[in-house]
């Protein structure tokens, strides 16, 4: 692992665990939490404020595409997933996550990239806190352009904070009648295209940088993928498990403070940046 301390050895794999399970259970959590926890990392290993948040939102969408693998299979065990959605609605994602991995990510500062952190952490804090049950007097969306241009918004937003976009995309289905199981397990499959077109758009962007730290390139700092995904890849399939037969209302609101305190967290974190 390069100069990896242990002791940051152990909070990676245990970012991971805890990262996973959460993925998993609420199909949100994963990126909004894994990003300032590895701007604390790359921090500690000295890495400039500006860069150590672009590289710790590459690094937390990269887990997402094996975090993903393993949840969407064990939501798809389970009958879960509305595979009639991801298939309309991932165009767009892939569209707006390159466009944004590719383009908005490299052009904007690592300063802006976390106040915009902060922002949709925060959003997403208050709406899991605020979560109410779905509305059936909403149809379920069927309209092509309508889910591809939620797609693409979802992606490009996604993309710039590292994030899965469950805590869009759950939201969404949610409020448009699909029930919350349902939404959770669709959310987790559409973050498997999220995570590959944004991290196609990363490595384009970051293709010629010099290294950061040893074992990095570009944007990706792989030691840290690699212990994150190893914890992620274990309890996400466990976080899926348990949210089939669990109430989550309680759960989503004590997240949801923890969402609030990791937005206070990366808004200080940005505004002190010189």
């Amino acid at each position: 692992m390069g100069d990896l301390p242990f002791f940051l050895m152990i909070l990676l794999l245990g970012f991971g665990l805890v990262s996973g399970f959460l993925a998993g259970l609420l199909g949100v959590g994963g990126g909004l939490m894994l990003v300032p926890a590895l701007v604390f990392v790359l921090g500690h290993q000295g890495v400039s404020g500006d860069l150590a948040i672009k590289m710790a939102v590459a690094a937390s969408m990269a887990t997402i595409v094996l975090t993903s693998l393993s949840s969407v299979w064990s939501h798809h065990r389970r009958g879960a997933i509305r595979w009639d959605l991801v298939r309309r609605i991932a165009p767009g994602i892939i569209a707006g996550g390159m466009l944004a991995g590719a383009g908005a990510f490299s052009i904007l500062k690592g300063q802006t990239l976390g106040l915009v952190f902060a922002g949709f952490v925060g959003f997403s804090s208050y709406r899991l806190f605020r979560a109410k049950r779905p509305s059936t007097s909403q149809p379920v969306p069927q309209g092509v352009v309508e889910l591809a241009a939620a797609g693409g918004a979802i992606g490009f937003i996604s993309a710039l904070v590292g994030a899965g976009g469950g805590f869009l995309s759950v939201p969404y289905m949610s409020r448009r009648g699909v029930p919350l199981h349902a939404a959770v397990a669709t959310s987790a499959a559409l973050g498997l295209p999220i995570a590959l077109a944004s991290v196609t758009g990363y490595i384009a962007s970051g293709w010629s940088l010099p290294q950061a730290l040893p074992g990095s390139w570009g944007y990706f700092y792989l030691p840290a993928i690699g212990l994150i995904a190893a914890g992620s890849i274990t309890t996400a399939p466990w976080g899926a498990k348990v949210a089939h037969g669990l109430d989550v209302t309680r759960l989503r609101r004590i997240f949801s403070l923890m969402l609030a305190l990791l937005a206070v967290y990366m808004l200080q974190k940005s505004l002190l940046q010189a």
